[in-house]
């Protein structure tokens, strides 16, 4: 068990991001338990305690009598330099036992900028950063999360990895691993690997062999053992309607990023924006009855005390029973203050009437996603959304009272062109007008958020390639200089991140040594914009003889091998190759909730099916 000294703490920022201790944290003696597990974000305190597939995990596991579940943060810089000064490895905040001591270090990879973080946890826990260097003295090292779709780049740093919803399949972990540990954990580390190698999503890369053409193309990945499948396809939640809820989410001492309880109604969507990854890995659509939500919304505020609640899903606003449950919610809890948000809004299924209710508490502003800035792009992307969506829903808005408004975009999609770009300005500066000329006034408030565009596996857009950085900053100065209104506040993200991400996410196993480089070097915290060193990471590459560009900017040929081809949520390729012609067309694609199937392959293949609420 760590001590920490007191005076340590009175030097750094934030000193309960440390320190533990907070209500609903579950405390076990590990001589009581077979089975210790830590469970982290990669991130600051406030960041991954806000994560929800980790508070899922964290009472899934701790449900268990085996078992004991602690949780662990990347410290901030100051931290980190105490601790390497004082000698005091990375430590789990409930019990503060060392983390090297725990039979599974599990890491949730929320996006690619995260994994610099993920080897300095490991070397502040003085645990092997290389899989192929560990011992029967280490623990396990685990990944899951979004970024399982493509996990070649940091694959030879972990010893296994959950493909998938981690509800169920993490209880049959810890069950193979407490039977291997009684048996006598016969065949050692890699005996273990190969059993859990036998389960559905589940990819153990040590017993995998990857082969590469002349021309630096990816080849082919091979079983080395017939426990390795071929091809490992995600877990799913099949029975959502009744499965595992958060009942006692831990109560932070410090503020966090999403600081509320946060009430899951449904998973899955089937919208069908061709450049996003999520709408393909979270299917099929999978509902919570309103009944069930109002029991498990109950649990959750009497447990905590929260005085906010966040209804939470990829696209909220398509819950079927959204009227319903709005008003239950709000019947229930009128006498409490207690106020409910919804974290998107859908320009086309916005319901002024809902907006006004919800914020009846507290009143904020509006936010939408049209994503691009002409009609053409949208149908492009199969957003599925007009300009005339957008005034209505403004519009409506303006007239019950809103005068702020948030406008999130990108750039760099496919077939883009300075037409598109000069249209966000366009489209800003008219919902700014509509303000004007509705209320008579001039207090109007629209922030344009603009994001680069980063093509990720399994979406139609896989295949093409990323804008340099130089076109980026070209059209963040177009489209600048075209915004006049002074109302408009842009915000755009720095190109270099994006770039980077565009060359993780389509990498394969030889970016490990360069992620290795990168952060010797000093890179870590690469999702903050203040501690991104670009020029570190680009050195890395050069020391490491890889092109970055030859990942990002290229195009794809539609009959080459993709290295993530072989972790899959069960999407067809020839969905994505079918979306990938419609996008060329500026054809859309109809939401398969509200139509025929588009075969996109997902419900056959993991033997599932959308669950809505009739």
């Amino acid at each position: 068990m760590i001590k920490l000294d007191p005076s340590i703490l009175q030097t750094v920022t934030k000193p309960a991001r440390y320190t533990g201790g907070e209500l609903n944290a579950v405390h076990k003696n590990h001589e009581d338990v077979d089975c210790r597990f830590a469970l982290s974000m990669p991130d600051v305190y406030e960041v991954g305690m806000s994560n929800l597939g980790l508070k899922i995990l964290y009472e899934v596991l701790n449900e268990r009598q085996d078992t004991v579940a602690e949780r662990v943060y990347a410290p901030w810089l100051d931290m980190e330099d105490k601790m390497r000064e004082h000698n005091i490895p990375l430590y789990a905040l409930e019990s503060f036992t060392p983390i090297k001591e725990f039979d599974f270090v599990g890491f949730s990879l929320q996006y690619e900028m995260i994994y610099t973080n993920v080897l300095n946890m490991l070397d502040l826990a003085n645990i092997p950063l290389w899989q192929k260097d560990r011992t029967e003295n280490d623990p396990f090292i685990v990944g899951g999360g979004p970024c399982v779709y493509n996990v070649e780049p940091v694959a030879d740093f972990f010893d296994f990895f959950v493909i998938g919803e981690g509800e169920e399949v993490l209880n049959e972990i810890v069950d193979t691993f407490i039977t291997w540990k009684k048996q006598g954990k016969v065949g050692g580390r890699q005996g273990f690997l190969k059993e859990l190698a036998k389960l559905d999503g589940i990819y153990v890369p040590s017993l995998y062999e990857v082969h590469y053409n002349e021309d630096n193309t990816f080849k082919e990945i091979l079983p080395l053992c017939p426990e390795a499948k071929p091809v490992i396809n995600k877990r799913v939640i099949k029975n959502f309607r009744d499965s595992f809820a958060i009942k006692k989410p831990v109560l932070p001492y410090i503020d966090i990023v999403h600081d509320r309880v946060m009430l899951e109604l449904f998973r899955g969507c089937t919208r069908g924006c061709r450049f996003c990854q999520a709408g393909i890995s979270y299917r099929p659509v999978r509902e919570r009855t309103a009944d069930r939500l109002r029991t498990i919304a109950k649990e959750m505020l009497d447990n905590t005390g929260y005085n906010e609640m966040s209804l939470t899903s990829l696209s909220s606003a398509d819950y079927t029973c959204l009227g319903e449950i709005v008003d239950d919610l709000m019947e229930d809890y009128k006498n409490e203050r207690v106020s409910f948000s919804l974290p998107s809004l859908r320009i086309d299924s916005f319901s002024i009437d809902l907006a006004h209710k919800m914020q009846q508490v507290r009143k904020s502003g509006l936010t939408f996603a049209p994503e691009a800035g002409t009609q053409r792009l949208r149908d492009v992307i199969n957003k599925g959304v007009t300009e005339e969506n957008l005034m209505e829903a403004t519009g409506a808005a303006f007239r019950h009272g809103w005068k702020t408004v948030k406008l999130y975009f990108m750039m760099g999609l496919p077939t883009e062109t300075d037409e598109d770009i000069i249209g966000i300005a366009e489209l800003g500066a008219k919902v700014a007008k509509l303000y004007r000329y509705i209320t008579k006034r001039r207090d109007i408030r629209v922030t344009v958020s603009v994001s680069c565009f980063v093509p990720k596996p399994f979406t139609p857009f896989q295949w093409f390639p990323q804008n340099t950085l130089e076109e980026f900053q070209r059209k963040q100065q177009l489209l600048k200089s075209h915004i006049t209104d002074r109302s408009i506040q842009f915000n755009y993200h720095t190109a270099t991140t994006s770039i980077l991400e565009g060359t993780i996410s389509r990498g394969d196993r030889r970016l490990s040594k360069v992620i290795y480089q990168a952060w010797l070097d000093g890179a870590k915290f690469d999702g903050w914009s203040e501690e991104f060193k670009y020029d570190v990471w680009m050195n890395a590459f050069d020391k490491c003889n890889i092109d970055p560009y030859f990942y990002n900017m290229r195009e794809y040929k539609f009959d080459e091998k993709l290295p993530w081809e072989h972790t899959t949520p069960g999407v067809s390729k020839k969905f994505l190759l079918r979306e990938y012609e419609k996008a060329t067309k500026g054809e859309l694609t109809r939401d398969c909730r509200h139509g025929n199937c588009n075969a996109c392959g997902i419900c056959p293949t993991l033997d599932t099916d959308m669950d809505t609420i009739k």
